[in-house]
């Protein structure tokens, strides 16, 4: 009987290594650990997910606008692959966030929360501005980059753009955001809506030998607006944020595949 046992175990072992190295095996999907984090702005409950894949904690995909959604299922695939960090503002499918604070209404660009400089200018824009809603939206910023890994090897954001309101164009010779940019690349094949941009100069030339549009932010002179990439910036930590016009899943798709392509290939080197 035991040596039946034996047998039965050596050939069900052997069978799962033969369906290990078949190629013809689909490759195990990595499951997330999912947390749910509640933080109050004045009057308003703000619920950040966190979604773990694995141990790794190279890539943290950073989306902090609920509205702008068209690459988070690629991310989850990605993540399903590789591994790594996501990290969602859950806000009514909007993207700034409103709360009231001392009986007064504010409202703010979460990205543009990662610096005093930068909230006070959100919260003026859409409003009003006092210190203790700077206070507030500091706060939150805080715990958002406190879930940010201190071994991440690069930031990676999700964003959304409306056709024509923003593209690499705005970052070329007479464009808006023109002095926040050290080097772009426009390949004309590509919509202009569609572009990275990166605090990262090995990041922004393999990404431009794929032929995409690449923005190379300014690290020493991009105005403190208190945007995440800014904030990374200033931290030394590697930054791209993959931007694509709304709806545009397939191209989001190409571009996020060229970009942990980069980044992996990148870490092989070093």
């Amino acid at each position: 009987m035991k040596t039946i046992c034996f047998c039965g175990c050596f050939v069900i072992s052997l069978l799962g290594k033969t369906q290990a190295n078949d190629p013809n095996t689909p490759a195990t999907r990595i499951t997330p650990l999912t947390k749910t984090i509640t933080h109050k702005i004045g009057n308003k409950n703000i619920r950040v997910i966190t979604s773990q894949y694995g141990e790794k904690q190279d890539f943290v995909f950073v989306a902090l606008h609920h509205n702008e959604v068209t690459g988070i299922e690629t991310v989850k695939s990605v993540l399903e692959d590789v591994g790594g960090l996501l990290i969602e503002i859950e806000n009514d499918n909007n993207r700034n966030i409103n709360f009231t604070l001392d009986r007064r209404s504010f409202e703010f660009d979460p990205n543009r929360m990662f610096s005093k400089i930068g909230i006070k200018k959100t919260l003026q824009t859409f409003g009003r501005s006092n210190e203790r809603a700077i206070n507030e939206v500091d706060k939150f910023a805080k715990r958002i980059v406190q879930l940010v890994p201190k071994t991440t090897y690069c930031v990676l954001a999700i964003h959304d753009n409306t056709d024509g309101e923003y593209s690499v164009k705005t970052y070329q010779k007479g464009g808006q955001s023109e002095k926040d940019a050290r080097l772009v690349t426009f390949e004309t094949i590509q919509d202009p809506d569609d572009f990275f941009l990166t605090t990262d100069s090995l990041v922004f030339q393999h990404l431009t030998a794929k032929k995409y549009n690449v923005v190379l932010q300014h690290n020493l002179r991009v105005k403190e607006d208190g945007s995440l990439s800014v904030y990374c910036a200033r931290k030394n930590l590697r930054y791209l944020n993959c931007e694509t016009e709304h709806g545009k899943s397939a191209q989001f798709d190409e571009m996020m595949e060229a970009a942990i392509a980069c980044l992996q290939e990148m870490r092989l080197d070093n």
